[in-house]
């Protein structure tokens, strides 16, 4: 059976605080547990008025401290934002505190505009260049530790697993190469999927990780009990986007009764093709695209991402996902 997860942004609603946002993503990975979910990943933006997960392991940990058994991490950390070290004391943390529960998905782009990622004082001229060196350095500090001087403690002797985050045909060959699990962001960067997917399980090497190519492929996720309800919800999606194409970004807003006026026709082709790999509707529709999906993808497990305004449609959605799941 396909293992399905949760990636969460830890969402700022329109009408609603950053301390709401962090309670409603506690209560979501609790849910997602309680679903049957294998994981509960959160995702490092900065700068953006409508996600509260730029210190995103001190979310995660509020999502382990809210869990018992799912798996919780990194959809992704942008590593290039970091120092390897900072980041295996970090996880290293993390792991000490939720045993055998911790992921560590990293991805190379800085997860915010320039301005932002200067302000982060990393150098952007070699951050994203020595992605693959910095993750050597993080399998290093997160290894057994050797006879130097420096170590990583916490982390040290922790064995972390990692993750590629991608959207790109590079992000492939480094998986493969690494000998990685592989998660490609198909929920909003839909272009290179299936040849990404070719190319990492053409040229896989096995590692002391993992000894055969692993593939989570990410949707776009909106159920309800209808499909009305479900396009309605799935509304504040398609606003997001726009404000994004627009330079726009807000916190999230409320669904709305139709997107007519609200975008222009060049919009809508932009937003509902870069939004293309998204399951929205109720449980006949939701099942039959989502088995569209896994069998277009042979994916191993499924990374849902929910953009719902309400958090208790939010809630209900990760259920009838749950469902759908045991259905399939």
């Amino acid at each position: 059976m396909t293992a399905f997860s949760i990636l969460d942004l830890c969402p700022i609603v329109e009408g609603g605080s950053v301390s709401d946002a962090l309670a409603d993503t506690r209560r979501m990975a609790k849910q997602a547990e309680d679903a049957g979910f294998t994981r509960f990943w959160l995702a490092e933006h900065h700068g953006m008025k409508g996600i509260a997960s730029a210190a995103t392991s001190l979310v995660i940990a509020e999502a382990g401290h809210a869990t018992s058994t799912i798996r919780i991490g990194s959809g992704g950390v942008m590593l290039p934002n970091h120092s390897p070290l900072v980041i295996a004391e970090q996880f290293g943390t993390l792991e000490a505190l939720f045993p055998g529960r911790v992921d560590l998905g990293l991805g190379r782009a800085p997860g915010t505009d320039m301005a932002t990622a200067r302000a982060l004082r990393r150098n952007l001229e070699s951050g994203a260049n020595s992605f693959p060196d910095d993750i050597l350095e993080l399998q290093h500090w997160l290894g057994e530790p050797d006879d130097t001087k420096l170590i990583a403690v916490p982390g040290a002797g922790s064995h972390v697993p990692l993750w590629i985050l991608g959207s790109s045909l590079y992000s492939a060959h480094l998986a493969a190469a690494l000998g990685l699990p592989y998660a490609f962001a198909s929920h909003f960067a839909p272009d290179m999927l299936f040849e990404a997917l070719d190319i990492y399980r053409d040229k896989f090497t096995p590692s002391a990780q993992l000894d055969a190519p692993y593939v989570m492929a990410a949707v776009m996720g909106v159920m309800a009990e209808t499909d009305e309800v479900a396009n309605y919800l799935f509304t504040t999606l398609q606003q997001t986007f726009v404000n994004m194409r627009r330079n726009a970004r807000g916190k999230m807003p409320r669904p709305v009764d139709s997107m007519d006026g609200i975008w222009t026709e060049q919009e809508r082709i932009a937003v509902e093709h870069t939004l293309r790999y998204s399951v929205v509707g109720g449980p006949e529709t939701a099942i039959r695209q989502m088995r569209s999906f896994i069998d277009a993808t042979n994916a191993d497990e499924i990374m849902i991402s929910m953009p719902i305004h309400s958090s208790e449609a939010r809630l209900r959605s990760v259920d009838l996902f749950g469902e759908l799941r045991a259905a399939l």
